[in-house]
């Protein structure tokens, strides 16, 4: 079968293109721009084209074309599914745990897939961030009837799903450009929950053994509360698979992390930190984490806002949690500008320079995204840690440093 997918590019799409072509067909995609996660599927034989490309002259050419939810496709056409549509399609063919919620969804989803390959499982696993246990994928193809997914609640693409086992990490505001109010947001996840079976397993942070939290903590090389808590909840869902816990501790332990998530890597005598948080709680929870790992050390955080929407409707959330970071100097770039998704008053009422001048205080500025790395090579002594934080393309600095 020849399938296309269009936004290639993306965490989702990308790992559902590597589904198929672990699967034998012929895959192809597209996306605007060159990046990473192109150059890697390009290796592994996938056909990139990059450009923008029109549906209308596609769908006769390819038995599926798989389109990512960000791109506006007016089409239909039988052979047409967005990506959440794809991947519903497989909750349907197998016993599947999804994991979602606000926060801590690919952690949670990456532990869990690891250890369900350590007990034996032989999972396929699909997950929004590359995984090292993986081979640096975002997805890994088992041969069993067991799929783990990260399940994405902004557009309500969840709604496509039908697992057996729902893990839900949390709930707060977030996507409000879609869901306009937090009360669309619950009633969507209730929604969602309604998908589970009569004989289907629901795992929150309520049913999770706190007890558990202490001996979790001793063994995890990812610092931070957390990631505990994201590790209770892949201990409990184990437990609900009938895991004995020796197997699912020791699969915990040797857990690396993920791409972006707290990775940490050292620049002469600094400390670079790559993270993708990207929401007021997860920035507190990341630097959080920071000051406990290092309590005596300075730190910089380097922060790119996501999203011109998200940061105009959470503007008062990040202000209360850039003012109380616990790091000695913050440096706020340019908002990244998600294609398609933004609006132009929105763009035109929120800025970087706006959200540090609210901030107030003197040790957090702003910079221009080209100008960042001189400045931290002019003024950073030597044994610092630098976190550079955010889900856009922040990375790309991160990576030019050193």
């Amino acid at each position: 079968m020849k399938v296309h997918f269009i936004g290639i590019g993306g965490i989702g799409v990308s790992a559902l293109a590597q589904y198929y072509l672990a699967k034998g067909h012929q895959v192809s995609g597209s996306d605007l721009v060159s990046s990473e996660i192109t150059q890697a599927l390009k290796k592994k034989g996938v056909k990139i084209f990059i450009g923008k490309e029109n549906p209308q002259n596609l769908f006769k050419k390819f038995d599926l074309i798989i389109y990512s939810p960000a791109v506006n496709i007016k089409h239909r056409v039988s052979n047409i599914l967005s990506y959440p549509q794809a991947l519903g399609e497989l909750t349907k063919q197998h016993f599947t745990i999804a994991v979602s919620g606000s926060h801590g969804k690919s952690t949670t989803t990456a532990m869990l897939g690891l250890l369900l390959v350590k007990a034996g499982f032989d999972p396929t696993v699909i997950v929004g961030t590359k995984v090292k246990e993986f081979g640096d994928s975002n997805c890994r193809v088992g041969e069993s009837k067991y799929l783990v997914i990260e399940a994405d609640e902004h557009f309500g693409s969840f709604l496509n799903y039908w697992p057996k086992i729902i893990v839900l990490t949390n709930i707060e505001k977030d996507h409000l450009d879609y869901y306009k109010n937090f009360k669309n947001i619950l009633k969507t996840f209730r929604e969602y929950i309604g998908h589970l079976p009569k004989d289907g397993i629901l795992i929150t942070n309520k049913s999770i053994d706190r007890k558990a939290a202490k001996s979790l903590k001793k063994i995890l090389k990812v610092p931070g509360e957390h990631n505990v808590a994201n590790a209770l909840l892949a201990l409990m869902t184990a437990r609900a698979l009938k895991i004995p816990d020796k197997i699912s501790f020791k699969a915990l332990s040797e857990y690396k992390g993920a791409w972006r998530r707290f990775g940490i890597r050292k620049v002469r005598q600094l400390t670079v930190v790559s993270d993708y948080g990207h929401h007021p709680t997860q920035i507190k929870a990341t630097l959080r984490a920071a000051r406990d790992k290092w309590p005596s050390k300075e730190i910089w955080c380097v922060f790119q806002p996501h999203q011109y929407q998200r940061t105009y409707y959470l503007f008062n959330d990040f202000v209360k949690v850039l003012k109380a970071v616990p790091v000695d100097k913050l440096i706020v770039t340019d908002i990244y500008d998600v294609a398609g998704r933004e609006e132009k008053i929105i763009k035109e009422k929120v800025s970087s320079k706006k959200l540090i001048k609210t901030i107030n205080k003197n040790w957090a500025i702003y910079l221009p995204k080209e100008k960042i790395i001189n400045y931290l090579k002019k003024n950073l002594l030597g044994g610092e840690v630098v976190i550079f934080m955010g889900a856009g393309d922040i990375y790309e600095v991160d990576k030019k440093f050193n």
